[in-house]
Parts: structure tokens; C-alpha cells; sequence
């Protein structure tokens, strides 16, 4: 099936899939569900993918080597957001430290600032079917890493062939 792609198709996919996943993220923190500093530094390759690869999807209907270039540079983009949610998860699990400026230990120097809530890196706000919020941001990003890299594959195979 997912050879059948097409690279526009894919990148369209990403747009979708990127931005419905960024809209649950808002949706989450407005019903009270603050980010941490690590949730909001997450959010940077959805603010970035989501209007590339609606870039991607126009110049790619007519260049195949931007289509290609494009699926690379995807790939590159949500495998990097996938291993900054595995990092965030792994300090949420503790099993490695986070930094210092939002995590348990919390180095908070001077006053707070009061008016917002102090969101710990290592505590995560809720968890859906056992992954929280920087799980799921690792598991959505690498699930678009591997459609660009499968139709990257497909494409790579398909000009060989012609």
C-alpha cells in the first residue's frame, strides 16, 4: 500500500498527521494540561514540518528530485523529533537526568515567577494508554519518519525500474 504513494500524497500526509498531532497538543494545554520546557522545545519540529512539508507537497508534483530531497529532509526532521521524545520520555521514567532548570531537583534560582505554574520536566501532566505526551510525540514522529523513508525507498526503486 504504501508503495503506492506518492510523494506529494506523503507529504500531505505528514501536514495532516503533524498538524492534528501539534492541535491535540494545544487542545491538552487548554484544558489545563501545562507544557514543560521540554514539551514546548518538542513542539519546534511540528511549528517547522507542517508548513514544509505543505511546501514539499507543491514543489513535488513536478520534481522528482525535490521530492526526493524533500523525503530525506522529513525523515531527518521527525527521526530527530522522535529521539527528542524518547530523551523527554526517558526523563519522565527517570531513567536519566533532565535539566536542571525543570526537573525534580529543580534549580530555581531567585523568586518564581508565580503568575504561571512551575511544570517539572520529569513529571509527566497525564499518560494515555501507559505513554505520555512526549511518548506519543516519539512515537507520532517516528511513524513519519518511516512513511517518508518507505516512500523515499519506493520512489528510489520505481526510477531504477524506468
Amino acid at each position: 500500500m504504501l508503495n503506492t504513494i506518492t510523494p506529494q500524497r506523503a507529504f500531505l500526509i505528514i501536514a495532516a498527521v503533524a498538524f492534528a498531532t501539534i492541535a491535540g497538543a494545544w487542545i491538552f494545554e487548554y484544558f489545563g494540561y501545562a507544557p514543560c520546557e521540554l514539551c514546548l522545545k518538542q513542539r519546534w519540529a511540528y511549528y517547522v514540518g507542517v508548513p514544509l512539508a505543505l511546501i514539499l507537497a507543491a514543489m513535488a508534483s513536478g520534481n522528482p528530485v525535490a521530492a526526493r530531497y524533500g523525503l530525506m529532509l522529513m525523515a531527518a526532521l521527525w527521526i530527530a523529533s522522535a529521539l527528542f521524545g524518547v530523551y523527554h520520555s526517558g526523563v519522565e521514567w527517570k531513567w536519566w537526568p533532565g535539566p536542571s532548570s525543570c526537573t525534580g531537583g529543580g534549580g530555581l534560582s531567585g523568586l518564581p515567577d508565580l503568575s504561571k505554574p512551575i511544570v517539572l520536566c520529569d513529571r509527566p501532566a497525564i499518560r494515555i494508554f501507559g505513554l505520555s505526551l512526549a511518548g506519543w510525540n516519539a512515537v507520532i514522529s517516528a511513524a513519519l519518519a518511516l512513511l517518508a523513508l518507505k516512500v523515499l525507498k519506493s520512489q528510489g526503486s520505481s526510477s531504477v525500474s524506468q
